[in-house]
């Protein structure tokens, strides 16, 4: 299971005096190095899309923190043999995302056993992606982590909570947690759109500020995550 077993990629964060879960590497991921996962679902959405962000972002953390990283990302779906050599799973896209109820019981018991799932609302994605985690944790509600939450704070400081990168329907970004008892084992950046922060910034053409700050929240979920 993702929390029983070691990896050598997690020495990079004791210099931190972090205290940090346990995981597998991936096999494809060069040993000591961690990447990312992006989860491919059915249903028709673009879970592919924004292609540059994640190793433009994986790319951020190795030049900004201690953590040794490959600026590759890995690509899963849920029912892959190797789900839980992954410790960090991202979810992204403009349309619909569907799982099926095999599915729905891998994700199920991937969180449980561990693992980490960042989704990032990327215009379209909030009406399925919220009912498909209701079918995967029916009895657990969405909690907003306010700008104290130690998630804004885990490298970078973010006084104001998250930021808003891309605008959708004119509401305020929220960085939503979905917790297994006492452990945030799911978080939500919703209605920010870091995913377009982070793309090459000729793509989306979001101002260098405003690119920067998505990229350290993006590195704070990561670090946060591979902490705790």
């Amino acid at each position: 299971m993702i929390g029983g077993r070691r990896t050598a990629w997690l020495l990079a964060l004791i210099s931190l005096c972090w205290s940090p879960h346990i995981f597998a590497q991936g096999e494809s991921t060069p040993s000591g190095m961690f990447t990312i996962a992006r989860l491919q679902y059915g249903g028709g959405g673009d879970w592919y899309s924004d292609p540059s962000s994640l190793p433009n972002l994986l790319r951020f953390i190795r030049d900004h923190t201690r953590v040794a990283v490959t600026v590759a990302e890995e690509r899963v779906e849920l029912l892959d043999k190797d789900l839980f050599s992954y410790p960090y799973l991202y979810l992204t896209g403009h349309g619909n995302v569907a799982f099926d109820d095999r599915e729905v019981e891998r994700l199920r018991r991937y969180l449980e056993s561990g693992g980490f799932l960042h989704a990032d609302d990327n215009y379209g994605l909030d009406e399925s992606f919220r009912r498909e985690m209701k079918r995967t944790f029916p009895f657990s509600e969405w909690v907003e982590l306010t700008p104290e939450h130690e998630i804004f704070h885990s490298h970078f400081n973010f006084y104001e909570g998250l930021p808003k990168i891309h605008e959708h329907d004119g509401k305020r970004p929220q960085l939503l947690g979905l917790f297994i008892e006492d452990r945030l084992a799911v978080v939500y950046s919703y209605e920010s759109d870091l995913g377009d922060g982070w793309e090459d910034a000729e793509v989306h053409q979001v101002p260098p500020d405003r690119r920067l700050a998505a990229l350290r929240m993006g590195a704070n979920i990561v670090l946060w995550a591979l902490s705790h």
